[in-house]
C-alpha cells in the first residue's frame, strides 16, 4: 500500500536503493511528499543506508529522525519535493 509509511523490516540492505527510488516516485505521483520510513533500531545500518540513499536522492527536499512518538531513531521522516 502506497500511504506515505514504508516499514523495511521485511527487506534486504540490497533492495533498499531499488525499493526507496520506487517508493519515492509513487508517492510524488500521487502527491504524497510526507514519508515515514520505519529502518528500525537494531545496529543502525538500514538507518545509515536509508539516510545515504535519501541524501543523494534529488526529490527529498529534507529527512530527518522521527520524534519519540513516531518511532524515534528507529524511523526517518521525509519531505519530498512536489513533482
Amino acid at each position: 500500500e502506497i500511504n506515505g509509511e514504508l516499514d523495511l523490516h521485511t527487506f534486504k540492505p540490497s533492495e533498499l536503493s531499488p525499493l526507496l527510488k520506487d517508493y519515492i516516485d509513487e508517492c510524488r505521483q500521487r502527491g504524497i511528499l510526507s514519508l515515514r520510513i520505519i529502518h528500525g533500531k537494531g545496529t543502525g545500518v538500514q538507518r545509515e543506508r536509508v539516510h545515504r540513499f535519501l541524501e543523494k536522492c534529488p526529490h527529498v527536499a529534507s529527512f530527518r529522525l522521527a520524534p519519540s512518538d513516531a518511532g524515534g531513531w528507529g524511523a526517518t521522516l521525509v519531505a519530498l519535493h512536489p513533482s
